[in-house]
């Protein structure tokens, strides 16, 4: 299986993908670890991310790995901008998102 592209970390002002949910939670995915086909089999692959909320001061960020599947899942984020290469991988930024 090919090494993923995404495996070398980006400063969170151009992240590889952002996600974002309807509850303000934003992710920006500075790095994976894993291929996106091994990610579908590994319920703990993780992503490292830039993270912020309605909650964080100042609509800081914080950094830290969190699983993919939290996010795409649990949190219900929505892929709002991605690179091309991303894109290709994962899938186009969904349109008609809910109002974020």
């Amino acid at each position: 299986m090919p090494r993923t592209s995404f495996g070398k970390i980006r400063p969170a002002d151009t992240p590889y993908a952002t996600y974002a949910n309807d509850h303000g939670m934003v992710w920006k995915v500075l790095k994976t670890y894993k291929h996106s086909a091994a990610e579908q089999k590994d319920p703990y692959a993780r992503w490292f991310v830039a993270a912020t909320s309605p909650m964080m001061h100042d609509g800081g960020y914080e950094l830290g790995d969190t699983y993919a599947r939290d996010i795409t899942r649990l949190y219900r984020g929505f892929l709002i901008d991605a690179d091309p290469e991303w894109c290709d991988e994962y899938g186009a930024p969904q349109e008609n998102i809910p109002a974020l």
